[in-house]
């Protein structure tokens, strides 16, 4: 079975983790697959992407068994191959990406989730930082991402304490987005997701734009941002059907163009 499951349903693109033996750790072959399924979304079939794991986890990082001979896999490589490539896809894909956390996110994994637009998690599901206890750094944009979120103090001391943070803990600091009860989890998760997809796909995509530029951006540099890409959503079809349901008192036909 493949490591990387893949789906086009409902204009929705549902990626899921499925090495559930390892807890859908990464392997080279799985890193790299999951890149080509990220290409694939690009397609305008697609009005929203969908990641979620196989089994109880939703990905345990990378594969330590893989990297125990450093003659074959360096980190340099891993790194530069596998997760940076995976994570640059995720931000620069124009189109909104759900993670549905439904287990343990531990390192790599963590920070795979974390990158995406919204976060969501099962009740049961945790996020760890897991790098120091084997004496690295945390990778996959954590050290850009984790800050932004939870502020200094609080990414500092979870990257060097390698503290386990519950779903409810990581919705209460602003890590993630929602938890939702286990029994109903993947339910209220797929409907987030069936609901962007009905969405203004090119203005999703031009905010995401806009809040990428905003990690580097001064205000009066993002304001500029801003004015750009509010010229090109105004000239959008669906921002046309926006204006003309609200006039008519009617919900909206989005078509992502």
């Amino acid at each position: 079975m493949s490591s990387i499951l893949f789906e086009i349903k409902e204009a929705i693109a549902i990626i899921t983790l499925s090495r559930p033996d390892k807890l859908n750790s990464f392997n080279r072959e799985m890193a790299l697959l999951m890149q080509e399924r990220l290409d694939e979304c690009k397609s305008n079939n697609v009005r929203c992407v969908y990641i979620t794991g196989a089994g109880k986890g939703f990905s345990a990082g990378q594969d330590l068994g893989e990297v125990n001979d450093l003659s074959n896999q360096s980190f340099d490589r891993i790194l530069s191959e596998h997760y940076n490539p995976i994570v640059t896809r995720i931000r620069k894909l124009e189109k909104p990406v759900v993670a549905a956390v439904n287990g343990v996110a531990a390192g790599a994994g963590a920070n795979i989730a974390l990158c995406c637009d919204i976060v969501v998690a099962s009740q049961s599901a945790s996020f760890i930082q897991s790098f120091s206890k084997i004496g690295l750094i945390p990778d996959s944009s954590g050290s850009y991402i984790l800050p932004r979120l939870i502020g200094w103090q609080r990414a500092s001391a979870l990257m060097m304490l390698g503290e386990k943070v519950s779903a409810e803990e990581a919705e209460k600091i602003g890590m993630i987005y929602k938890f939702f009860p286990d029994e109903t989890f993947q339910e209220n998760a797929m409907n987030m997701a069936k609901f962007l997809a009905q969405m203004p796909t090119k203005g999703l995509g031009y905010t995401k734009k806009v809040l990428n530029k905003s990690f580097i951006n001064t205000f009066e540099e993002q304001l500029q941002e801003e004015d750009i890409f509010q010229m090109k959503a105004s000239q959008t079809e669906d921002y046309k059907e926006g204006v003309k349901a609200f006039i008519e008192k009617r919900k909206p036909n989005f078509r992502g163009e």
